[in-house]
């Protein structure tokens, strides 16, 4: 009579399924706070946020010729999408919703502005005065007027961000924010506002000090 032979399944040890329940556990609970699956996670622990930081220190002081005489106030919404070749936006791949506000500011040089440009007759009742076009700043963002409207990310980017150092970095969408109001700012008619409300200015200062025309040119 033939004994049929038994065939002994492989188990696994016990120690080896609760380490891999403790692993998938940890996994799920970190994965939970930084994709905001489980939100009330991070009041559980009483998060406290303390400002450590340094003084600032003064590295240099240069002095300002410049005549502020215009600022405007700009807001653009930057949609950035970036996309992986081959691979579903699920996958790989984010979209962020950004609005951005900040202010330029145009001004008048006045420190280009050379002796021979400026012209007072025998009298002194009538001058003239030649000045630099109006320039624009640079974009100033300000970050309390804005914010990310939404994010989306792939599952690999989510995953990434447990481990990146920086993971809601919005420089980009920041920098693109900047650009956006510097182009409209440049098709706005700000530099003009500026030179006319310089023109009144030194109008106003010159006709104080006695003269009575006063003519004031712009060029480069």
């Amino acid at each position: 009579m033939t004994t049929p032979i038994r065939r002994m399944s492989r188990r696994t040890p016990g120690w080896a399924k609760a380490v891999s329940a403790v692993v998938l556990v940890l996994v799920v609970f970190f994965a939970g706070i930084r994709l905001s699956v489980l939100p009330g996670l991070k009041d559980l622990f009483g998060t406290e946020t303390h400002d450590r930081s340094g003084p600032a220190l003064l590295q240099s002081i240069q002095d300002m010729s410049r005549y502020d005489a215009a600022s405007g106030n700009f807001q653009v919404v930057v949609d950035l999408e970036k996309d992986t070749k081959f691979l579903p936006d699920a996958i790989r791949g984010s979209r962020t919703l950004y609005v951005g506000a900040g202010t330029v500011d145009a001004y008048v040089d006045l420190g280009k502005v050379g002796k021979d440009d400026v012209t007072v007759d025998d009298d002194r009742t009538s001058a003239t005065l030649r000045l630099p076009h109006a320039a624009l700043g640079r974009p100033a963002l300000d970050p309390d007027r804005s914010y990310a409207v939404s994010k989306q990310r792939g599952l690999l980017n989510r995953l990434g961000d447990l481990f990146s150092d920086n993971p809601n970095s919005e420089q980009a969408v920041q920098k693109l924010a900047v650009r956006h109001i510097g182009e409209t700012a440049r098709q706005s008619g700000l530099t003009a506002r500026a030179e006319s409300n310089t023109t009144d200015m030194l109008e106003g200062l010159l006709h104080s000090l006695g003269f009575k025309v006063v003519h004031v040119t712009y060029g480069s």
